[in-house]
């Protein structure tokens, strides 16, 4: 909570952090209406699968351009320029006129969104470094409050009437605040790292951790897709609480993260990830008991380990010696979008050959094997 205090009384670690909820805010606001959009454009779900599937192609296009064009401008100019470019894209999706246009502008969108969570995130690193202060972990806790304020936008679905307008409306919040605070992180170039050669022995860490982003990425997706169903088929839960392994998740996630940073500062990024992983795993056994109430519990307890997870991955990952923070944080990034996008559709191959419950089983044991690398992280560090 130190981390959240910090945040909303001081503007130079305010800054970066609402540009964490900048883009949830408008990668929210296009959610909302993505069934208005496959409605008037006519088009049928597996068409809008593959449209949906060029925002993913932007993302994962912009990655391996990423690092080089914020080493290039500065990491302050380039968050800040990522900014601008998704208040620009963002209202590109609700303006297409036919199918192949929204492939364009979500193309488009999602490359933008890829450079500035990678920015963002590097951003953060480098104020890190410079401060020796811990925020992380609440940036991302603003990601999730972005998550939050989109979904509380249902309301004025009613009152505009016009997804164009309520997409302006959200984008004039995030570029006016971003406005007035960009001076405070601007100027600021990521710290110079002596760089080595190529080695497998420079690059066996980033991979590790490459993999628990992807696995633990790969884990929220799955969540997100598929625990109303496991609450409903699996369980036999109500309707009325069909939702509610989501909803709970959601909470802890963001609960999680405003308290993630002072803990990651007294046991260290490894350990924090290591209790964090043990805590998702008591969360998958009490989902697997397939009690309703104590599955829900379970979806909770999930969301609180990983809430921390991944802020520290992204510490970790710009920090590794030897190795630029943004190509760093660029890593971490692909393999956890990878695990985000690839998961669920794994796991529900899985659903259809043999069953939900096989599903989960696969990601408890993708829990324990992010406790496992833990292990392998720490000796590399002890040397």
């Amino acid at each position: 909570m130190k981390s959240l205090l910090l945040i909303l009384s001081n503007p130079r670690y305010f800054a970066p952090a609402w540009v964490f909820t900048s883009l949830n805010i408008l990668f929210g606001t296009w959610a909302i209406y993505i069934p208005m959009v496959k409605e008037k454009l006519a088009i049928d779900k597996s068409e809008l699968g593959i449209a949906i599937f060029f925002l993913s192609l932007g993302v994962f296009a912009i990655f391996p351009v990423a690092a080089k064009i914020i080493n290039k401008i500065g990491v302050g100019k380039a968050t800040w320029y990522g900014v601008l470019l998704i208040c620009f894209s963002g209202v590109l999706p609700l303006l297409a006129p036919n199918y192949y246009t929204l492939m364009a502008a979500l193309f488009v969108f999602g490359a933008t969104h890829g450079f500035v969570d990678i920015a963002m995130n590097t951003l953060v690193t480098e104020i890190e470094k410079e401060d020796k202060q811990n925020f992380m972990s609440a940036a991302h806790g603003f990601f999730s409050l972005g998550g939050v304020l989109a979904g509380l936008g249902i309301f004025l679905i009613a009152l505009i009437g016009n997804p164009v307008l309520h997409m302006i409306i959200a984008i004039s919040l995030v570029f006016i605040v971003n406005f007035v605070f960009y001076k405070k992180y601007v100027h600021i170039i990521a710290a110079p790292v002596e760089k080595e050669a190529f080695s497998l022995k420079l690059f066996k860490p980033l991979l590790v951790i490459g993999l628990v982003s992807f696995m633990v990425m790969g884990g929220e997706g799955a969540i997100v897709d598929w625990s109303g169903l496991y609450l409903k088929e699996v369980s036999i839960a109500p309707e009325k609480l069909w939702g509610a392994g989501f909803l709970v998740f959601s909470i802890t996630m963001t609960t999680g993260r405003f308290l993630g940073d002072s803990i990651s500062q007294k046991i260290g990024s490894i350990k924090i990830v290591a209790f964090g992983s043990c805590i998702a795993i008591v969360g998958y056994f009490a989902v697997l008991s397939t009690q309703t109430y104590l599955a829900i519990l379970g979806f909770g307890l999930i969301g609180l380990g990983f809430s921390v997870i991944i802020p520290e991955l992204f510490r970790i990952g710009g920090n590794v010696k030897g190795i630029d923070s943004s190509q760093g944080v660029a890593f971490i990034a692909g393999s956890g979008y990878l695990g985000f996008l690839t998961a669920p559709p794994i796991l529900g191959f899985l659903a259809d050959s043999a069953s939900l419950t096989l599903s989960f089983v696969v990601l408890l044991g993708c829990s324990v094997l992010v406790l496992l690398s833990t292990f392998i992280l720490g000796k590399k560090k002890a040397h």
